[in-house]
């Protein structure tokens, strides 16, 4: 029992943090909203109908650079955001191997007094139940099995002597984590080698470094660091604990992972219209007489901006010397409906809502999942509490019990004393 619930409580940590993390994903890319991405492309089209409309107007022109400002402001907003909450989550990376490196040696404390209390003939039963939270809290960050060794000298032979918790992997191999009174600790590394602590810093290169594994300690106490066994993250059991929930979120294995591929997503959608607008932006001819010029700037939803700042810039009109047609400003509007290939076939406002949509299935899942395990490890804790916790129904039925005992005992005292006192009182010798 106390395995299965272990294994759920395992499972419930791991979508308990994937479905936060999708949740607080899904409070940035909030659709349908008069603010998003989506909005700002829709406002961005109607802008570029009054330049088709009137293109000589300036008005209108500039308009359509407010719009392009607002649309690449959009993007750099939800990258901002994305990669704020990306870093937060490793943060809760660094919290989370902390706590469970505090686990790990209050296990440890707690085998040194049941050593200390068993040889002498005692069951240190509070102990032990400390020692049972501990590690159904371990359980819930990372995937453990535990071992018993026994204490030696008056032991009782129910005694349960010194707890060994293994760290398993996907192929089954076991790291020891606690030993007696060793342990050892664990520190969750970047692919640079450093510690993953989600630095706000971090933003000024654009990225974050993707979560490559753990670095254990060998056993001691205090455990040594001089020798380190690196546990990757390929080698870490999928489904299984926060912690990889939180490196599934944060980023793993060359661009996998929940944020960076929805950011690797955006940056293509923002690359891809950026260089299809220039394309043909730099082809027309402004109210200046100029041509050859970029609307728009960057290659990444980060760097997204509008690269020109004067209306008579906006490059309308397809031929030198006709400034003011409208026929370049009419191939600008056919990129509102034109396929791209580069985004799986569809326009730019639908593959965003495709990214939208396949958020939300991600989220729905996430959600049924955990409610799947909360419910699944309520049943294996009401299974577990029937053997090893206090029934009231039982405690009911045993104090119903003693009552009828007591109140028969009671009734035959009473008999006995009405027998004595009518043999002694009232039983007197003839004729007195």
């Amino acid at each position: 029992m106390d395995r299965q619930f272990r294994q759920e409580t395992n499972k419930l940590g791991y979508w308990e943090a994937t479905t936060k993390s999708i949740s607080q994903m899904e409070d940035v890319m909030a659709e349908p909203s008069e603010y998003g991405i989506n909005q700002s492309f829709t406002d961005f089209w109607k802008s570029m109908e009054d330049v088709v409309t009137n293109p000589r107007d300036t008005a209108a022109r500039q308009v359509l650079i407010s719009k392009g400002e607002s649309l690449a402001e959009s993007f750099n907003y939800m990258d901002t955001q994305l990669k704020l909450i990306q870093g937060n989550i490793g943060n809760e990376i660094n919290v989370n191997t902390s706590k469970v490196n505090s686990i790990l040696k209050q296990i440890s404390d707690l085998n040194k007094q049941i050593q200390e209390v068993e040889p002498n003939g005692y069951m240190p039963n509070d102990l032990y139940d400390a020692r049972d939270v501990l590690l159904d809290q371990l359980n819930e960050l990372i995937p453990v099995s535990v071992s018993y060794e026994k204490s030696g000298g008056n032991a009782l032979a129910i005694a349960e002597g010194s707890m060994t918790v293994s760290f398993v992997d996907a192929k089954g191999n076991k790291l020891d984590l606690v030993k007696g009174r060793e342990y050892a600790t664990i520190n969750a590394m970047d692919v640079a080698g450093n510690s993953i602590d989600g630095d706000v810093d971090d933003l000024t290169t654009g990225s974050f470094k993707e979560f490559s594994g753990f670095a254990i300690s060998t056993l001691g106490s205090p455990p040594s660091t001089t020798t380190i066994v690196n546990v990757t993250y390929n080698v870490l059991e999928p489904g299984k604990g926060k912690l990889v929930a939180l490196a599934d979120a944060f980023g793993h294995s060359g661009g996998k992972g929940l944020y960076p591929e929805m950011l690797n997503k955006l940056d293509g959608l923002a690359a891809e219209f950026i260089t299809k607008f220039n394309e043909v932006h730099s082809t027309g001819h402004g109210l200046d007489k100029s041509t050859g010029l970029n609307f728009f700037s960057g290659t990444t939803a980060r760097t997204f901006a509008v690269d020109i700042t004067d209306p008579k810039q906006v490059a309308a009109s397809d031929a030198t010397g006709e400034e003011g047609n409208n026929k370049n400003a009419l191939n600008f509007a056919a990129l509102q409906s034109e396929v791209q290939l580069n985004l799986q076939g569809g326009t730019f406002q639908t593959y965003y809502k495709s990214l939208i949509g396949e958020l939300g299935v991600k989220g729905q899942q996430s959600i049924t999942s955990e409610y799947n395990s909360v419910t699944l490890k309520l049943q294996i804790e009401n299974n577990r509490a029937s053997f090893n916790s206090v029934s009231l129904d039982e405690e009911m039925t045993n104090m119903i019990t003693f009552q009828q005992a007591y109140n028969a005992n009671a009734r035959m005292i009473t008999v006995i004393d009405e027998t004595l006192d009518k043999i002694i009182n009232g039983m007197g010798r003839v004729g007195l």
